[in-house]
């Protein structure tokens, strides 16, 4: 399997100085729960700076955390669950599953919630997350998504089979192997890619990214990428992306982009940094490696 050639990296999509608000991405971002607070809040922190608009859903601690940060957080607006349809439309990608909670109750696959505001009444968050996963893929097919965290665990692969747009799942091994009974190795993340028409990121030591068509690596990462947040930074990441880049560019780059400022911050302060410092590196990581000349 080949490893990733840096040199994508100048494909993505850069904003032009003549664009309007709007025009560089919006994304929605569902996450969040009463019991993980901060997941969600790092893939808005990072994706703010990548695109224009984020649109963000929680809880509603989560939701007065943000409101109060209007400060810091102007690129954005924070929705109500029950709302989420009124921003669906307009968003490029929808980010679900950052700090959302999962259940092993057993779940009815044949009970169908009929509008938002019905699942966002479930008290049981778990289940509630079911639901809302199950909803919007089944309701709005033709966007653009990215599965992480307590979303991931919640989905029937079933599911998409039947989305317009290659979706991307961000599992580390422990969730590919629940969720589809595979080991977590090259192979099974290529087949997955295909019977499930995805694209799999799968984190590691060395990501393993494989689309319906083509699969690559990237290597990279250290100590300090253990802490919790990491994953929840790199998958705000790749949905920022997605939003204005092909599925297997936001994919690849992503991964490369996330572990790539996790070893700059290594070079400076060894392991001792958390996913906070890591949403402050990103940026400058992204600047040396797109804008710049000289980068590899």
């Amino acid at each position: 399997m080949e490893e990733f050639d840096p040199t994508l990296l100048k494909q993505l999509y850069i904003p032009r100085s003549e664009s309007h608000k709007g025009q560089n991405g919006k994304l929605l971002i569902i996450g969040g729960s009463h019991l993980f607070h901060s997941a969600s809040l790092w893939a808005l922190e990072i994706a703010s700076k990548i695109v224009d608009m984020v649109f963000y859903s929680s809880v509603p601690e989560n939701n007065e955390i943000v409101q109060k940060s209007k400060e810091q957080f102007k690129n954005g607006i924070v929705v109500k669950r029950s709302e989420i349809e009124h921003y669906i439309q307009e968003a490029d990608c929808i980010l679900i599953g950052p700090g959302m909670v999962r259940t092993n109750e057993k779940l009815s696959t044949d009970y169908y919630r009929k509008n938002l505001k019905e699942v966002e009444e479930i008290e049981h968050e778990g289940i509630q997350t079911y639901h809302i996963t199950k909803y919007l893929l089944k309701q709005f097919p033709q966007k653009r998504y990215v599965l992480d965290a307590g979303a991931l665990q919640m989905t029937n692969p079933a599911w998409l089979k039947n989305l317009k747009e290659i979706p991307i799942l961000t599992p580390h091994k422990k969730e590919f192997q629940n969720l589809f009974g595979l080991e977590p190795n090259p192979e099974n993340a290529e087949k997955i890619a295909k019977e499930y028409n995805c694209t799999t990121l799968l984190k590691g030591e060395k990501d393993i990214i494989c689309s319906p068509h083509k699969c690559t690596t990237t290597k990279g990462g250290n100590a300090g990428m253990t802490k919790g947040g990491t994953g929840d930074v790199l998958a705000g990441i790749v949905a920022a992306l997605y939003c204005k880049n092909d599925v297997f560019l936001s994919s690849t780059c992503a991964s490369y982009i996330n572990k790539k400022a996790g070893d700059e911050l290594f070079s400076r302060v060894g392991p001792y940094f958390n996913a906070s410092d890591l949403t402050l590196q990103i940026p400058q990581t992204m600047k040396h490696l797109i804008l710049d000349k000289a980068s590899f």
